[in-house]
């Protein structure tokens, strides 16, 4: 059925966030605290992963560099953008619009839980070539693997940052259903290039969301996100990064 690894996905995030928010009672202020530390530091590392993998190339014995004006500009960019659009600011305005909706007006960490989840769970090739295979071939099996990670993502943030994390079902299902809906569009657009500089630039910006987690909010993620686009559209220049 398409459409089915849309559905598992924003499922497996809801389960999470009802596990952690149930598991998040078991600990003290200060451990929740460690515990949201612990998990910026396992984003940071995942990122780092993510963006190497793009970065590096090794030539026999000899590991060089590359891309990195391409990560410079689709950022600056794209920051740029998302500045003069408000991203970030009409993130934390649905936000607050479900806080008010779900009865959760008293959490004062649910915005901050809602936008940092969300971003977390939405940035990466595989929402893209996932919804992709499932609006294309009814192959939901990409997604199928992202739920499994989301689940742990979320039941940790969850329990660290309060249940607004779980409801950050709700972007995933909106991106991952219009790209399956929208896959015969999406498919030629999305090139192995393309793909591989969505992955490099969506891994920094998962680096700077584990930024935000270790030190307290230092960047506004979202308002970054137009770099994503870019990057997509970097690989149909007639030259390479």
């Amino acid at each position: 059925m398409i459409g089915f690894g849309t559905v598992i996905n924003s499922v497996s995030i809801v389960a999470g966030g009802i596990t952690g928010h149930f598991a998040g009672k078991l600990f003290r202020q200060e451990q929740q605290e460690a515990l949201n530390k612990a998990c910026g530091v396992s984003v940071l590392f995942i990122a780092i992963a993510g963006a190497m993998e793009g970065m590096l190339q090794i030539d026999g014995s000899t590991i060089s560099s590359g891309k990195s004006m391409l990560v410079v500009l689709c950022l600056a960019l794209g920051t740029m953008i998302g500045e003069l659009i408000g991203i970030e600011n009409g993130f934390e305005q649905f936000g607050e619009w479900l806080k008010r909706k779900t009865g959760n007006s008293g959490d004062v960490g649910f915005v901050n839980a809602f936008v940092t989840t969300s971003l977390t769970v939405s940035i990466g090739a595989m929402a893209i070539v996932g919804g992709i295979q499932d609006g294309l071939l009814g192959d939901y099996s990409t997604l199928a693997v992202k739920s499994v990670l989301d689940f742990i993502i979320v039941a940790v943030m969850t329990s660290s940052m309060g249940k607004g994390a779980a409801f950050s079902a709700i972007p995933v299902f909106v991106f991952e259903g219009c790209i399956t809906l929208l896959a015969k569009l999406v498919s030629p657009v999305m090139t192995e290039a393309a793909v591989a500089y969505l992955s490099l630039i969506g891994s920094v910006l998962i680096f700077c969301i584990g930024i935000n987690l270790v030190w307290g909010k230092k960047l506004k993620v979202a308002n970054m996100l137009p770099a994503v686009l870019l990057a997509i559209g970097a690989a149909y220049l007639p030259w390479h990064f």
